[in-house]
């Protein structure tokens, strides 16, 4: 790292008592401990929390993946907060991180300082907590992040394979703030400082806490009282009913209250907050940032940052609801869009950065072109509980003009500064395609898909269709594969008439839920066909709070209670995902025998056109001897 990127240290939130002194505190009000290396950045959590109280007018400070090994000195440097102890796993849950879909464990870790692996332990939120209560037992102690959001209720962890309870059982935190936690730990704070005691704060949104069971009330419109955990280490089928509530309250604009008993205790997580307002999220991402990793790792990497500093963030929220994705349950269905003066102040942030060249790697979102949209009556959303706006077909209320996204992306591009801006994040062509019956807002997503093809791509378009099946692309919520030939199509014209030569590069999943080794090699043979070589895929990994981790714990879809096959086993998820590289020499003999096995040599003779089927050949010999 080039050390004249850097200002004085004081810029900074202080990660030291040395770095406190200089600023002259005698006290300090918040102190959060984080699993990842501190970056000042909005799209680091603990970043944006710090800078949220800072501005809220308390001194923060923060302790980046403090030493959980030795004498614990790490715990002890700053003494005791005058408010809390705010507790992060950081932006990732710690066994994504740590872990890979085969439960290897990884070699680096994209958030810690040249990518280092080992920089903190499995469940941080745990450790760190622990830790924090046996050295201050008094201090009050909030978890937040992704790995304590997506933990709230009782949850498969496919890495140890089994159902664990909310983690708020296994943690000795005082409260969970889940999902985007600015408002949240606002009023956490505001109320602690005005001396209210923490037992008194049961009652405010997007917090979850552990009560005594006696607490629990009847069940009604506001109160969702869930199969507790014991239930469901006994019956798989009230854990999977229990995530329908669960992903239907994530994705209310006014959701109930909700209540999981754990044995004497009751686990009570209150309401999401309704969608941020533009000046709220404006205010969240206009903090004084210096966007960069703290002085302390200078001439060190943080691969996490390298990816995103050139990059600018639109928006959040996802209204698509995959089955094996989490960010409505963190970030909940519903867009806050941030103000096209917020967005381009920010873009100037990045084009006088030191090691600017002119190209802003993505303006981009949650999923790339869901930039002010959402329901064109809003008092329909405020009565939705789908989980998808887009399966299993576009809602007729949703607005999907992208005209106030190209507008952003034309007033981004005239900055004298900027050579060119690309869209790094996932594109929903399903979005961008779909006709509205408004022949002025179809022309304008017309317009849309070829200003996107031919002056935001950085030669390479990513696009998610996830598989090539019909039925398994129903239980990933995602549309049929003819939408992607349909897209295709408008991408090859576009290049071929503009003289480009641009590709296209799709995502795919094996063993999802619902997915049989036949789909794999029927995925292939299509694939083929399309002549790819496919590079960007993986292997279904189980995480926390999705609805495709619950079928492959439970067996049962949530929705309809119907039993769904998966690929559990390593040998059935092996045997599907080799199905992806067809084209290598060293799968051929295993894929060959897989079709037989199947009954399938049609699959073989279009995979390996000069296929000879050796049983074909000896029932010919035995013609000829007859």
């Amino acid at each position: 790292m080039n050390d004249s990127v850097y200002r004085n240290s004081s810029e900074w939130l202080p990660t030291s008592a040395k770095e406190v002194e200089a600023l002259g505190w005698d006290y300090i009000d918040v102190i959060i401990f984080s699993g990842d290396a501190y970056v000042d950045h909005p799209s680091f959590g603990a970043a944006v929390i710090g800078r949220t109280l800072q501005a809220h007018g308390l001194r923060v400070a923060i302790v980046p993946q403090p030493n959980w090994r030795d004498d614990l000195r790490d715990f002890k440097k700053l003494g005791r907060p005058r408010l809390f102890f705010g507790v992060s796993a950081g932006a990732m849950d710690s066994m994504v991180n740590h872990y890979t879909a085969a439960r290897r464990k990884r070699s680096d870790d994209a958030y810690t300082p040249d990518g280092r692996a080992g920089m903190r332990p499995d469940y941080p939120t745990i450790v760190y907590s622990q830790i924090l209560k046996q050295l201050y037992p008094d201090v009050p102690v909030i978890a937040g992040g992704i790995e304590a959001s997506l933990r709230r209720v009782s949850h498969y962890d496919y890495w140890q394979d089994r159902l664990r309870p909310s983690i708020l059982v296994d943690a000795p935190v005082d409260m969970i703030v889940y999902g985007m936690g600015e408002i949240p730990v606002t009023q956490i704070a505001d109320r602690l400082a005005a001396g209210e005691s923490l037992s008194s704060l049961t009652d405010i949104p997007q917090t979850a806490l552990l009560l005594p069971a006696d607490v629990t009330p009847a069940p009604d419109n506001d109160n969702i009282i869930l199969a507790s955990f014991e239930t469901c280490l006994r019956d798989k089928r009230s854990q999977a009913t229990n995530f329908k509530h669960v992903e239907q309250q994530s994705n209310r604009m006014h959701g109930a209250t909700i209540w999981q008993p754990h044995g004497n205790k009751t686990v009570k997580i209150n309401p999401m907050l309704p969608p941020m307002s533009t000046k709220e999220i404006d205010a969240s991402f206009d903090l004084p940032y210096t966007r960069l990793p703290h002085p302390r790792y200078r001439n060190k990497t943080i691969p996490a940052w390298e990816m995103i500093k050139h990059s600018v963030n639109l928006h959040r929220g996802c209204f698509g609801g995959c089955a094996f994705c989490t960010i409505s349950a963190h970030q909940g269905k519903f867009i806050a869009s941030r103000s096209k003066e917020s967005i381009l102040r920010e873009v100037k942030q990045v084009t006088r950065m030191a090691d600017f060249k002119g190209y802003i790697s993505d303006l981009g979102g949650p999923s790339a072109n869901m930039y002010r949209m959402g329901g064109r009556d809003l008092s329909v959303c405020e009565k939705c509980m789908r989980p998808s706006c887009l399966h299993p077909k576009p809602c007729p209320n949703l607005n999907n003009d992208h005209a106030p996204l190209l507008d952003i992306y034309k007033a981004v591009d005239s900055l004298p500064e900027v050579k060119k801006s690309f869209i790094g994040s996932g594109v929903r062509y399903d979005l961008s395609m779909h006709e509205s019956g408004n022949e002025q807002i179809d022309r304008t997503n017309r317009r849309y898909n070829e200003e996107l093809i031919t002056r935001h791509v950085s030669g390479r378009l990513k696009v998610a269709p996830e598989h090539t099946i019909d039925h398994v692309l129903d239980i990933m919520r995602k549309p049929s594969f003819k939408q992607f030939y349909e897209f295709k199509k408008i991408f090859d014209r576009i290049n071929r008439t503009q003289g480009l030569k641009q590709q296209l590069i799709p995502y795919f999943i094996s063993s999802h839920p619902g997915c049989h080794e036949i789909d794999m090699a029927e995925l292939a043979a299509e694939t083929r066909d399309l002549n790819m070589h496919l590079e960007q895929v993986q292997d279904f990994t189980p995480t926390p709070m999705t609805v495709a981790t619950e079928i492959y714990y439970t067996g049962y879809h949530p929705y309809t209670g119907e039993k769904v096959y998966c690929a559990t086993r390593p040998e059935e998820k092996q045997s599907q995902r080799r199905f992806f590289f067809w084209y290598d020499p060293a799968y051929r003999a295993e894929i060959t025998r897989a079709l037989q096995r199947l009954h399938r040599p049609d699959i073989i003779r279009k995979l390996f056109p000069a296929y000879r089927d050796p049983r074909q050949n000896d029932r010919n010999k035995s013609k000829k001897r007859r």
